[in-house]
């Protein structure tokens, strides 16, 4: 059975999203708590060390490309191209969020004279991994995908 990687990212998005509302809304009574959740500057730090890092590692198309697996040819050239893309994106992900935690604990431990604010800007510490999870989740079917898309050409190959 040919799977298309596009709609078995649409079905991860839907089960996250499905998932993340269920337990929004039934742990804190409500969706207003899904507000808490967001943090554009932790999404824009990953994002500004994830995007020029493939750019300047030169490994964007290929990265690109890693979304078309399945639904078009690759050679196994290029199948192992786009695998060292999606891993290169996997490790700049993690970067990124560990860069965005560093930075909000720094700025949290210069703030420790207001013990009200210790909380909330603990939760910002834990966002920019919680958006990492969330891009390795995207992240991890791309390369998996590759890479049997790859082991199928080397078998046909040998045949």
């Amino acid at each position: 059975m040919k799977k298309n990687i596009r709609v078995i990212l649409m079905g991860e998005l839907i089960l996250f999203v499905v998932i993340f509302i269920f337990n929004v809304a039934l742990r804190s009574g409500g969706m207003s708590a899904a507000v808490w959740f967001i943090d554009l500057p932790s999404i824009l730090m990953i994002l500004m060390i994830l995007i020029p890092g493939l750019l300047i590692m030169g490994e964007w198309k290929d990265f690109t490309k890693s979304f078309s697996v399945g639904i078009k040819r690759y050679s196994l050239l290029e199948l192992k191209n786009i695998i060292s893309a999606v891993d290169a994106a996997q490790k700049l992900t993690i970067y990124g969020a560990l860069f965005a935690i560093i930075i909000s604990g720094v700025l949290l431990l210069g703030r420790l004279d207001d013990p009200s604010t210790i909380g909330p800007n603990l939760a910002v510490c834990f966002l920019a991994g919680f958006y990492a999870v969330i891009v390795e989740f995207f992240l991890l079917p791309l390369r998996l995908n590759a890479e049997r898309k790859m082991n199928e050409e080397m078998d046909l190959g040998d045949e």
